[in-house]
């Protein structure tokens, strides 16, 4: 049996999912993001790579925010970001997908690339993409820094991090631009202040 929506105004609904985008937004919190460009920072003067993924939206994120530390980020720098998003080469991710496992998509790509001391963010709405802990979980065990950057609960992803930053909702809207804005805030950082 199809489920009966109740019709809302429009520009209520608007109103009122605005008003509760800007109380997530509003807590995010402040020491954690600073943390995270503090560790951003240590990885860039040492010349160390920064690998950004995720799943759906926050796929989109992660591609992102690596071409936002990139691009702003290092723009007119001596010291550059070396920020990689494993979203981005379709031909590999799909052959891995097919081949393999789903699961191994970040995984087999952070074989080939990582060294200890590299940096990894992931990105998940609810922290339980199995891609995602598969990839964080190898990263611990190979020595990279692991940030997690998740919804309220932070799921399983909240477990494995070394660092995370959890949204205090679990709207998968709100917690997607909380995500957004987090990038967003770090990116302009090195882009505004240095």
């Amino acid at each position: 049996m199809q489920q009966a929506w109740q019709k809302v105004d429009p520009t209520l609904y608007v109103r009122l999912y605005r008003q509760k985008s800007v109380s997530v937004l509003s807590k995010i919190p402040d020491g954690s993001i600073a943390g995270l460009i503090e560790i951003l920072n240590a990885a860039r003067c040492e010349n160390k790579q920064v690998f950004v993924c995720g799943n759906g939206g926050s796929a989109s994120t992660a591609s992102h925010f690596a071409a936002g530390l990139s691009k702003e980020g290092s723009w007119g720098r001596d010291r550059r970001f070396r920020a990689l998003s494993l979203n981005e080469n379709v031909s590999w991710l799909t052959a891995l997908a097919n081949d393999t496992d789903y699961a191994e998509i970040f995984v087999e790509q952070l074989k080939n690339y990582a060294q200890p001391g590299d940096v990894l963010i992931a990105f998940s709405g609810s922290g339980d993409s199995e891609n995602i802990i598969r990839a964080v979980t190898w990263a611990n065990e190979h020595e990279l820094c692991t940030i997690g950057i998740s919804g309220k609960t932070g799921g399983r992803l909240g477990k494995v991090v070394e660092h995370k930053v959890l949204v205090d909702t679990t709207h998968m809207g709100h917690i997607e631009e909380a995500h957004f804005l987090i990038q967003h805030l770090i990116t302009y950082y090195f882009m505004e202040t240095e």
